[in-house]
């Protein structure tokens, strides 16, 4: 089905694996149009409840090609990463969990697909980094923007602007990542946060999911405005009401994503 990713479903969890480990993982516009159809194939898939990302081989993703990259015009290269920065909203925007599993590299194009992601989980083994600047251009898949959101706008400017990488314990302590765990251990760890989140109510995780993604572009009074609004959709559905009479039960509900 795709060339440059492997794309498998178990127990309701799409595994969505970047897979050009010759390249460490670079992201192509090839990679970036099946990134895409992955995505937009787990929208539509009602089976699917949450989705792991990761990498093939030692790298996450490396960054972007940068051989495709050298040989494109000014015109292409903007379109490249209009494109590039289409899919990584996208992938925000799905409204079932995304997990980064960053096993290895996550540099440029790769620290910015993980930061697309809701959460992300390291290897031991994990680097981040931003370092366009070394090859004269700047981030362009949203790193400019994500990045000062997660690890504060002074941080931001300083791994951007000297492009130097931290490794998975300094991403923790920035809050660029939520754990790092043994990179044996990465995936089952991811594995047991999907299972965890897909106990919940997809509803209600879901519309969460979209209050976050959209509140925190605004000030709090109005973000406070959007979540009242959005609390009525969780709130008139049949999972709430089995989410609450489980609870008056003392017993584990039985959600439906109704």
């Amino acid at each position: 089905m795709f060339e440059t990713l492997r794309y498998e479903v178990k127990n309701s969890i799409a595994y969505v694996t970047v897979d050009r480990p010759e390249a460490l993982n670079a992201i192509s516009t090839k990679v970036l149009t099946e990134l895409q159809s992955a995505f937009e194939q787990i929208t539509d898939d009602s089976q699917v409840k949450a989705v792991i990302l990761t990498g093939a081989g030692k790298a996450f993703v490396a960054g972007a090609d940068i051989e495709q990259m050298s040989k494109l015009t000014g015109v292409e290269g903007h379109e490249m990463i209009r494109y590039g920065s289409k899919v990584m909203n996208y992938i925000e925007s799905v409204d079932k969990p995304v997990i980064a599993a960053v096993n290895g590299f996550a540099l440029g194009g790769g620290c910015e697909l993980a930061m697309a992601c809701d959460i992300r989980i390291a290897s031991e083994k994990a680097q981040f980094g931003q370092p366009e600047v070394n090859l004269g251009i700047i981030p362009g898949f949203g790193g400019t923007q994500r990045l000062p959101r997660l690890v504060g706008k002074g941080m931001a400017k300083y791994m951007i602007l000297t492009g130097e990488y931290i490794k998975a314990d300094e991403a923790l302590r920035l809050g660029l990542v939520e754990k790092v765990v043994p990179h044996d251990e990465l995936i089952p760890t991811c594995e047991k946060l999907a299972e965890t989140i897909m106990s919940k109510a997809p509803i209600a995780t879901a519309t969460a999911k979209h209050v976050i993604n959209s509140g925190i572009m605004l000030d709090v009074p109005t973000g406070v405005a959007l979540e009242s609004e959005a609390f009525t959709v969780p709130f008139c559905s049949e999972d709430r009401v089995e989410g609450m009479k489980a609870f008056l039960e003392k017993r584990k509900a039985e959600f439906k994503n109704k």
